[in-house]
C-alpha cells in the first residue's frame, strides 16, 4: 500500500477550513445569526464604523495636525504575546480610520509605551510619559490588570478618555462611587466577576442537555492571588450553592506557580467533578494542564483565559484537548468576525491571533466615532471640556463590532450577554471555548448563537 502523505495546514488555512465547515461567510445558521442582526447595517466586510466615520468626515481626507493616541502594552512582561496582538489591533484600526478621513479630517498618530509586568509603578509611569511627552488625547489598550487601577488618578487629572480591557469588577465600583473624578475612564469589556457564575450556568446547561453528568458535587478551586483571579473565584463561591456544588479544595496560589505537583496530589486524593483555575497567567497554567495529563482524574479541567493564545496550545499540545476556558471578550466567528480574522491573517501573518486582536480594534473605533460625533478631541488638561463631550457620546452610543456589542452599563463597563441582558444586540457575549484538536483553532461551545462546535467530553473522562 502506498502511504498517504497529508499536507500540514497553515494556521490561516485551518482558519479558512473551519469557516467553510461552519458555512463560510454567508451562513444563516445560529453561527451566523448576527450577520443579519448587525453586519448589514455597519458593513459586512467587518470594518465596523467605517461608514459612520466616512459620513461624518463628508469625504475629507486625513490631513493637518495629527491627533496623538496612546497605548500602554506589556511587551517585556508575561503578557508579551497579548501585547503584540494588541499592537496589531490598535495599529490596524488606526490605519483604517485614517484611510476614511481620520477624526473630522485629522489623522491619528499612535504612541506606545511598555508596561513590562504591569506593576502599579510601571503602568502609572507609562501613562505619565504618554501624557507629558506626546500629549495624547486618549489612551486605549488591552489589559494592565495587576496595576489595580493605580493609573486612574494620573489619567483622570489629565482629563483624557481612557479605554481599557482590564476586566475588573473593581473598576465599576471605582467609577460608580467617584463619577466626578473618573468620568473619563471606561472598561469596554464586561467585568471578570461574570466568569464565575457564567462557568456554573454553563455546566448546568451541559447537565440539563445530557451532554455531561457530574460524577460528584466537588470543585477543586485554585485562585491566583491578584484581584482579577480572586474576584472570579468569588463569583464561583457566590453561585455554587445555587447549583449544588461544594469545595474539595479552595486554595489561593501565589504567582508565578513553578510547581503544580502538590496541588495535583491533593486533586488525585479526592477527585472532584471540576478543577477550576482562575489564575489567569497562561505561562503558569501550562504546568497544571501537562501535569494533570500524566494521571488524569474523572474531572473537567477549566483554565482561565489561557486557551486564547496559540503559544499556550503549542506548549501543552495533546494535553490540552478537552480543556476549556471562557472569555468575556473575544472576536466572534460570525460573518463580521470571520471576515476580520481573514484580514488579520492576510495582513499580519500567522503569528497574529484574531481572537485577541479584535478586542482593541473595536476599542479604537468606539472612541473614534464618539470623538467624531463630538466634533473632535481635546488635549490633556486644557481640553477637558471637549473630552467630556467625547465621553458623553461614549456613554450613550451602542457599537456593534467584531467582539459583539459594546454598550456601557453602570460603572462605565461593557454590558455582558446573557448575564445582564437577554438581547444579544445589547451585550457582549461571555464565550465558552474548548480545545478539541490542539493544532486547530479553539472552538466556541457557548452561547449557542455564537457556537462553532458542540461540547466535546474530554478524552480522559470515563463514561
Amino acid at each position: 500500500m502506498i502511504p498517504i502523505t497529508r499536507k500540514k495546514l497553515s494556521k490561516k488555512q485551518k482558519f479558512e477550513q473551519e469557516l467553510e465547515a461552519n458555512g463560510g461567510l454567508k451562513g444563516t445558521t445560529r453561527r451566523g445569526f448576527m450577520t443579519t442582526a448587525g453586519a448589514v447595517a455597519i458593513g459586512a466586510v467587518g470594518v465596523a464604523g467605517a461608514n459612520t466615520l466616512q459620513a461624518i468626515n463628508n469625504g475629507a481626507k486625513a490631513a493637518g495636525d495629527p491627533i496623538p493616541l496612546g497605548a500602554m502594552l506589556p511587551f517585556t512582561g508575561w503578557g508579551g504575546a497579548d501585547a503584540k496582538n494588541f499592537e496589531i489591533g490598535i495599529g490596524m484600526a488606526v490605519e483604517e480610520i485614517n484611510s476614511w478621513g481620520g477624526i473630522n479630517g485629522r489623522p491619528i498618530e499612535l504612541h506606545i509605551e511598555d508596561t513590562k509586568n504591569m506593576s502599579a509603578e510601571d503602568v502609572t509611569k507609562a501613562a505619565q510619559r504618554l501624557i507629558d511627552r506626546f500629549g495624547v488625547h486618549a489612551i486605549i489598550n488591552g489589559y494592565n490588570s495587576p496595576s489595580v487601577r493605580a493609573e486612574y488618578d494620573t489619567i483622570s487629572d489629565a482629563g483624557i478618555p481612557y479605554i481599557h480591557d482590564n476586566t475588573q469588577y473593581g473598576h465599576q465600583f471605582a467609577v460608580r462611587d467617584n463619577p466626578d473624578k473618573y468620568w473619563n475612564i471606561f472598561q469596554d469589556d464586561p467585568s471578570e466577576y461574570y466568569y464565575g457564575p457564567g462557568l456554573l450556568y454553563f455546566l448546568d446547561s451541559l447537565e440539563k442537555s445530557g451532554r455531561w453528568k457530574r460524577p460528584n458535587n466537588k470543585i477543586a478551586l485554585f485562585s491566583g492571588s491578584i484581584d482579577y483571579a480572586t474576584t472570579i473565584a468569588g463569583g464561583i463561591r457566590d453561585y455554587m450553592d445555587q447549583f449544588g456544588w461544594e469545595f474539595s479544595i479552595d486554595d489561593v496560589v501565589s504567582q508565578p506557580v513553578n510547581d503544580w505537583g502538590p496541588s495535583l496530589v491533593r486533586v488525585r486524593e479526592d477527585p472532584p467533578a471540576l478543577i477550576a483555575t482562575t489564575h489567569g497567567v497562561p505561562s503558569d497554567q501550562t504546568g497544571i494542564v501537562t501535569g494533570f495529563a500524566e494521571a488524569p482524574t474523572n474531572s473537567l479541567l477549566y483554565v482561565q483565559y489561557a486557551l486564547q493564545l496559540r503559544s499556550f496550545l503549542d506548549i501543552v499540545k495533546e494535553s490540552g484537548e478537552g480543556v476549556f476556558c471562557s472569555t468575556t471578550i473575544g472576536t466572534l466567528k460570525d460573518e463580521m468576525g470571520s471576515a476580520f480574522g481573514k484580514r488579520v491573517f492576510e495582513k499580519y501573518g500567522e503569528g497574529a491571533t484574531p481572537e485577541v486582536v479584535g478586542q482593541v480594534y473595536d476599542s479604537v473605533y468606539t472612541w473614534a466615532i464618539a470623538a467624531a460625533r463630538a466634533g473632535g478631541t481635546g488635549e490633556p488638561y486644557d481640553g477637558v471640556e471637549q473630552n467630556k463631550k467625547v465621553c458623553h457620546f461614549l456613554r450613550e452610543q451602542i457599537y456593534r463590532g467584531v467582539v459583539g456589542t459594546i454598550k456601557f452599563m453602570w460603572g462605565q463597563a461593557a454590558t455582558p450577554y446573557p448575564a445582564e441582558t437577554n438581547d444579544p444586540s445589547l451585550g457582549m457575549p461571555t464565550l465558552m471555548m474548548q480545545c478539541q484538536k490542539w493544532q486547530d483553532p479553539v472552538q466556541y461551545v457557548s452561547p449557542d448563537l455564537y457556537a462553532t462546535q458542540d461540547w466535546m467530553n474530554p478524552p480522559w473522562m470515563k463514561g
